[in-house]
């Protein structure tokens, strides 16, 4: 038997379903060259049934080698970056941690700029940059686990001295970098997009993605009793270390290997499980599914906004910190507005309980 917030959850996520696959229709259509919804129906029946539909010769390779990779690596890294924000959020019981938290971002950062001041191939320089991305969350976790007192305030500090750290050594690199070529090279994917997405990124990141993402949709109702403390967790049947291990580690997986081919996009993991929570409440059961689509919409919108705009492609950072400042005045105002006009609710949250406690009236 359904209750009735279970109900709400199931229609407002069906709702989101269904304004992904708008969006998705809408990536694949509109750029430089149109690729119209007919030209799209009639190539993908001709691969999967055999069909003779005519339309135009370059649709396929601008649909597969370009419209369809990017998207498909949007909808990873905009869902994986907003789970794995969700999931930290209900870990540390802060509302302003985000993916980076532990430094992975700017430790995957570091090995794309090594890659990059050395010339690497392209494969390798995202094969380095996950490398480095979990060694920094390592270091962060070997530090944290040797602190006294709070393990999650020395996962926090040590975090900010871990990714410190790697930032330095990426200001490092930019200093010894070639100035001409490579210093702009490091500088553009630092800032984060998906403009060189293809192919083969998908294959690189859809395995660690997945293996990060399985495991923390399945045991989301276990981040509901680590919100509690650890001592009601334990009275509970959780062995708190250990899950929390597993939640970092799968966390880091998606983080890592997001900012390996896309760079740092940042504000994604910060304000998409706030706004996620705005719409379905404090539940981490219904906060993370909702985390993963609303992610994978936002990100696919705001890509379609960076290749469209103007002539030169925006790179994703900026538009995503200048879309975050938006959506705090939306949570400030206290006025949501639901994507796609599918919900326009005024104080939407009256009197309803958020992840850390009751909202004040």
């Amino acid at each position: 038997m359904q209750t009735k917030e279970q109900r709400q959850f199931r229609i407002k996520f069906s709702a989101m379903i269904v304004l992904l696959l708008i969006v998705v229709l809408a990536a694949i259509s509109i750029g430089q060259y149109a690729v119209t919804p007919f030209d799209m129906i009639k190539s993908i029946s001709n691969r999967l049934f055999d069909t003779a539909f005519q339309y135009d010769v370059n649709t396929d390779t601008i649909l597969y080698r370009v419209r369809l990779p990017r998207i498909l690596l949007g909808i990873l890294i905009g869902s994986g970056l907003s789970c794995a924000g969700a999931t930290y959020q209900g870990l540390f019981q802060n509302p302003m941690v985000s993916p980076d938290l532990l430094g992975a971002s700017w430790g995957a950062g570091f090995g794309a700029a090594l890659g990059l001041l050395f010339a690497l191939p392209y494969v390798w320089i995202s094969v380095i940059a996950f490398a480095f991305g979990l060694l920094a969350v390592y270091l962060t976790y070997f530090v944290g686990a040797h602190c006294k007192g709070s393990k999650k305030l020395g996962f926090i500090l040590g975090g900010i001295m871990i990714g410190s750290l790697f930032s330095a050594g990426v200001s490092y690199i930019k200093l010894a970098a070639d100035p001409m070529d490579t210093l702009p090279a490091i500088t553009y994917w630092l800032m984060g997009s998906l403009a060189s997405a293809r192919p083969s990124d998908v294959y690189l990141v859809i395995v660690p993605m997945l293996a990060g993402m399985i495991p923390i949709v399945l045991m989301r109702w276990r981040i509901n009793l680590l919100s509690l403390g650890d001592a009601e967790a334990r009275s509970m049947g959780i062995q708190v270390k250990k899950t929390r291990l597993i939640f970092i580690c799968c966390a880091t997986l998606i983080t890592s290997a997001a900012v390996s081919v896309s760079g740092m996009i940042g504000w994604v993991g910060l304000v998409i499980p706030h706004l996620s929570r705005m719409l379905v409440g404090s539940d981490n059961r219904h906060v993370i599914p909702m985390s993963l689509v609303m992610g994978a919409i936002y990100l696919l919108l705001v890509d379609t906004v960076a290749r469209t705009i103007a002539t030169i492609e925006i790179p994703l950072g900026i538009l995503t910190a200048v879309f975050a400042l938006s959506d705090c005045d939306i949570q400030q105002s206290g006025v949501w507005t639901e994507v796609g006009g599918i919900v326009v609710g005024s104080l939407y949250e009256r009197g309803s309980i958020w992840l850390y406690g009751p909202k004040n009236s």
